[in-house]
């Protein structure tokens, strides 16, 4: 499997987008990444908006990002939650900063603008979001997926399949 050696982080917090957190989970590892969920607490069930659960691996706290290669950040509200955890802050700078794979979608934008690395690139997100990434120096284009670097985008659901296609393809690389 063209993925076995590699180590993805997954951000979960309460009110996840369910198909956003689980499609790309789900993918990656059927391509033999391993996809740990992370949030606050280890071992603690997180609900998504639409009830369905996931049960943490780890807490932010018991993981080093330099053991990853890339990690994922779902939309739905949990995302205005995540942005309020420095380990968050700094799992996403990290990256940043050694060019690791950051995949973000929907409105997991807002973690990418309060780690305050969005200035200068080409991104998307939900409409809804747009102007918050825009003031954060982001030109947002309206398209299933924007690759800029080693940050990949996009809008919401249905656009999952490419989404996920391009993330694996980059994490292959």
């Amino acid at each position: 499997m063209r993925l076995e050696d590699k180590k993805v982080l997954a951000l979960i917090e309460d009110d996840f987008e369910d198909l956003e957190l689980w499609y790309p989970v789900l993918r990656l590892r059927e391509e033999g990444a391993t996809v740990d969920l992370v949030g606050k607490e280890a071992n603690k069930k997180y609900v998504g908006k639409y009830g369905v659960p996931a049960e943490s691996d780890y807490a932010f706290t018991d993981v080093n990002p330099e053991d990853y290669h890339a990690i994922l950040v779902p939309g739905g509200w949990a995302p205005d939650k995540l942005r309020r955890y420095p380990e968050v802050i700094n799992f996403i700078k990290h990256m940043d900063d050694n060019k690791k794979l950051i995949g973000q979608i929907c409105h997991a934008g807002w973690v990418l603008i309060s780690a305050d690395i969005l200035n200068g690139k080409q991104v998307t997100s939900t409409p809804g979001i747009k102007d918050d990434m825009t003031n954060a120096g982001a030109t947002w284009i309206d398209e299933a997926v924007v690759v800029d670097g080693h940050i990949i985008s996009s809008r919401r659901p249905p656009d999952l399949p490419p989404y996920v296609k391009v993330f694996a393809d980059k994490l292959a690389e």
